[in-house]
């Protein structure tokens, strides 16, 4: 069980959270019948030199594969490929900051705890996800909430050995290819050291109402059939939604768990251009839309950008 929540902890946090040549296009419309678009696709261009922005999702499905042509021959002939976080990458770095951010400290002052009312709503939940108390106790609240929110994802269909992330990252090792990280996990996970011990708490809770109401359930569906339609319509009402969620955790996640990241997933972008030609850097979806998403703020910075899905 303990290797199973330490797998469920790294799909969190791989958050939370390119074409070197166009293949005929008669061939992506006999390929598109076969595979069609997933995510969101940008081009990304400026003083010669090219970048594929790729959407993502950190779970997945069956049929979220084979990705679409466009993507698919960019990755192959991509130098480098740049993740939020590798998921192949340096585990235990990865587990060193879930124990330095995650973990409750042994010894340490205690602090707010769940009424008896909640307390038996947790309770309900880890049963419900075959989670044994235990082994979370050692948790700070806003990681319980995110595993709780995972496991949400999972009851749900969608698998972590399939995400579209750990999709990509194998397929570039597997070729050789150079994969970089523009974030770390020592970067994201203290993001949520931001909040105070009673913040964590409402995090908490929010996330367990959130499971018990189907609002979870509802917003997995959600966002897994607007990446698997790569409906552009769906991923701007995702994005409206988000910025208009009032919740403590809703307002968290989109000011320090989106908000707050963009810019530096677009400087890594800048960067990675200068050095590089067609590579192909692979994020979140929802950093993708809404107001200051990286595409807005890559045209901000005088870049080309086009969407192509």
């Amino acid at each position: 069980m303990r290797e199973a929540i330490q797998r469920q902890i790294i799909v969190m946090f791989w958050t939370l959270f390119s074409l070197t040549c166009l293949v005929p296009m008669s061939a992506w419309a006999a390929d598109k019948a076969q595979a069609p678009n997933h995510g969101a696709l940008f081009k990304v261009q400026q003083g010669g030199h090219t970048l594929y922005l790729f959407g993502t999702i950190h779970v997945g499905a069956p049929d979220f594969y084979p990705l679409e042509p466009r993507i698919t021959a960019a990755l192959k002939k991509a130098p480098v490929l740049a993740l939020e976080i590798d998921p192949l990458g340096d585990q235990q770095n990865l587990m060193r900051a879930v124990q330095r951010h995650g973990m409750l400290a042994k010894g340490g002052p205690a602090g707010p705890e769940l009424s008896a009312d909640w307390r038996q709503r947790l309770d309900r939940l880890l049963k419900q996800y075959n989670i044994e108390p235990e082994t979370v106790a050692p948790m700070k609240p806003w990681l319980l909430a995110s595993l709780l929110t995972v496991s949400e994802f999972s009851a749900q269909g969608y698998d972590a050995a399939l995400a579209v992330d750990s999709h990509l990252s194998k397929q570039a090792h597997q070729r050789g290819q150079k994969v970089v990280e523009l974030e770390s996990a020592e970067s994201q996970m203290a993001l949520f050291d931001q909040m105070s011990a009673e913040e964590q708490l409402i995090f908490l809770q929010e996330a367990i109402a959130g499971i018990e109401d189907k609002e979870q359930a509802n917003q997995a569906r959600e966002i897994a059939d607007a990446w698997r339609k790569a409906d552009v319509v769906a991923l701007d009402a995702l994005a409206l939604k988000a910025e208009m969620d009032d919740t403590y955790s809703g307002r968290f996640v989109q000011k320090v768990l989106l908000d707050s990241r963009n810019p530096t997933l677009a400087d890594g972008m800048v960067k990675l251009m200068a050095r590089a030609d067609n590579c192909v850097a692979a994020i979140g979806v929802l950093h993708l839309i809404g107001n200051g998403s990286v595409p807005e703020l890559l045209r901000k910075r005088g870049l080309s950008v086009e969407r192509i899905y």
